[in-house]
């Protein structure tokens, strides 16, 4: 059908007045005196050249610094320390003197995706172990708790599975999270589940990742699976794409088995099936990089081991330790999506990561959308007290004058002084990817689910301004009556409740949005227009 125009049209969704009745947001509350004086939280002092005896070492570390935009450097060498540790003595909120100050070295999520059975654990669990990052004796609990269970060869797959159910069933179902670290960088593993009925789990953790490694199985058969129309592999790449993963590492695993035994042709095989697939899914030709790799043996994870000479690449981890990392704005007002609230020992703590600012005891915010105002007591990574967290950290605070249940996940933390914006509406670029069999058109009044950051949120299509399809991008179509799915499409979409978010060219990982229906990705998105009333 679809001759009928949506009755959306009489939300003022005109071209120009697409914002004429969106509603009103609660207005960010305005800041008081006391926000006012803490404004903007200034950067850490400017580290003083130290003569110190390593120059390239710092030369590195300032190119780091300068490559992630931020200018307010985290101190990086022992002088500025207690530059910084003066100024906790000072400083009145905190009356705590010896707080850690974060290491130098950023921190990047890493989201492992893959098929269930495409060695996605086993591999992970091969990078904690060869990063030192497990010690002996739990590998040994771990290679009998497989053997008892005959099945050693998960023991590996056992470090990242840490509860029951997975472990009785090999799969992972938790997002879960590991660290270890490379020379320059430090990292946290977010695993995601690969199965259908989980995808859902995934999202939200991937949404917190700066990179990602698909794993795919080499092994007869197991690739070919997860490649068809409708197997995981394609929505995997989907998710990586719209979660925001800038760089993708393909990492094609089990290259030692038997039925591949590190044939050049096996890896050729699938490189070439895949690039094209992936081209469709956004990710440009410099934004992907395939590996070979033995995820059980350990072959290229972090030395080259039993790898063939035919391969010239990087192992795994020089990989990921040299490839260049999203730009931050440690400077900018604080945002972090919270990812949950709950009480400890009579505190209130929020979880989340910092995607843009820097956070630290004493600063005055305000949580949106319901414009709650709180402080924060501490800022914890990885359970030690920190003097402050910037981009890209996970961190867990100690709030005050906020109770957990108004840490609800997808609400976001920001500064007070400069709140981020909540919208019920927004104008965005879609592309369409697959639609389900049941409403293959996607139309004004189309109905579905949005994944924004960590909020998931459920929305409706109200006006098509411009479409084009992927396979012609010359052809541009005005007011659309309907798309169907491979074409990009610029609309507005009405949210069913006030959500705070950003425009992409903002806070990326605010403005980018997956939209679901019917268990599946149907579209990934950015936001290119935010309401003038927001």
């Amino acid at each position: 059908g679809g001759a009928e125009p949506a009755p959306a049209q009489e939300e003022g969704a005109d071209e120009d007045g697409w914002e004429a009745q969106a509603e009103e947001a609660p207005a960010p509350p305005k800041a008081e005196e006391e926000a006012e004086e803490e404004a903007a939280p200034e950067p850490e002092p400017k580290a003083p050249e130290p003569a110190k005896p390593e120059p390239e070492k710092e030369e590195k570390t300032e190119k780091e610094q300068e490559k992630k935009g931020a200018r307010a450097p985290e101190p990086v060498e022992e002088e500025p320390e207690e530059k910084v540790e003066e100024k906790a003595e000072t400083s009145k909120d905190t009356g705590k003197k010896d707080l850690a100050a974060p290491d130098p070295r950023p921190h990047l999520n890493v989201v492992f995706i893959g098929h269930v059975d495409a060695g996605k654990s086993t591999t992970c669990g091969n990078v904690l172990y060869l990063c030192g990052c497990v010690d002996e004796r739990a590998i040994e609990k771990y290679m009998k708790e497989a053997k008892d269970k005959n099945r050693e060869s998960w023991f590996l797959a056992y470090i990242m599975d840490t509860n029951e159910e997975e472990k009785a069933k090999g799969k992972t179902v938790e997002v879960g999270r590991a660290h270890f670290e490379t020379e320059n960088r430090r990292w946290t593993i977010l695993d995601a589940p690969g199965h259908k009925s989980y995808v859902p789990n995934m999202i939200g953790g991937a949404s917190q990742a700066d990179m990602g490694v698909l794993i795919i199985s080499a092994r007869k058969g197991e690739f070919e699976t997860g490649f068809e129309r409708g197997g995981q592999t394609r929505e995997h790449a989907l998710l990586a794409k719209t979660l925001g993963v800038d760089k993708l590492i393909v990492a094609i695993n089990k290259m030692d088995d038997p039925s591949v035994g590190w044939e050049k042709e096996r890896y050729d095989e699938i490189v070439k099936k895949l690039s094209p697939f992936l081209k469709s899914s956004g990710f440009k030709d410099d934004q992907v990089i395939f590996l070979p790799i033995s995820g059980l043996t350990g072959d290229n994870i972090k030395e080259r081991k039993n790898t063939p000479g035919w391969f010239t690449g990087k192992t795994m981890l020089d990989l990921l330790d040299s490839l260049e990392v999203p730009k931050r704005s440690s400077d900018l007002p604080l945002r972090i999506p919270m990812l949950d609230g709950y009480r400890d020992m009579g505190a209130t703590m929020a979880i989340g990561k910092v995607e843009q600012g820097t956070v630290k005891p004493g600063q005055k915010c305000v949580v949106m959308p319901t414009g709650h105002k709180c402080t924060v007591v501490s800022v914890n990574i990885n359970d030690v007290e920190m003097q402050y967290a910037s981009c890209g950290e996970n961190v867990t605070m100690k709030m005050h004058g906020v109770s957990e249940d108004q840490l609800t996940r997808g609400f976001v933390l920001s500064s007070a002084v400069d709140p981020v914006k909540v919208i019920t509406k927004f104008k965005a670029q879609l592309q369409v990817i697959e639609l389900p069999e049941e409403r293959p058109v996607l139309t004004s009044g189309y109905k579905a689910v949005v994944h924004i950051h960590v909020a998931i949120e459920e929305c409706e299509i109200l006006k098509l301004y411009e479409a084009m399809s992927m396979t012609d991008r010359k052809k541009k179509e005005k007011n659309p009556r309907f798309v169907r799915e491979n074409s990009v499409v610029t609309c507005s979409i009405q949210l069913a409740r006030p959500t705070p978010v950003d425009v992409f060219t903002g806070v990326q990982q605010l403005g980018r949005f997956t939209m679901r229906d019917e268990g599946r990705t149907i579209a990934i998105g950015k936001i290119t227009e935010l309401p003038k009333t927001a």
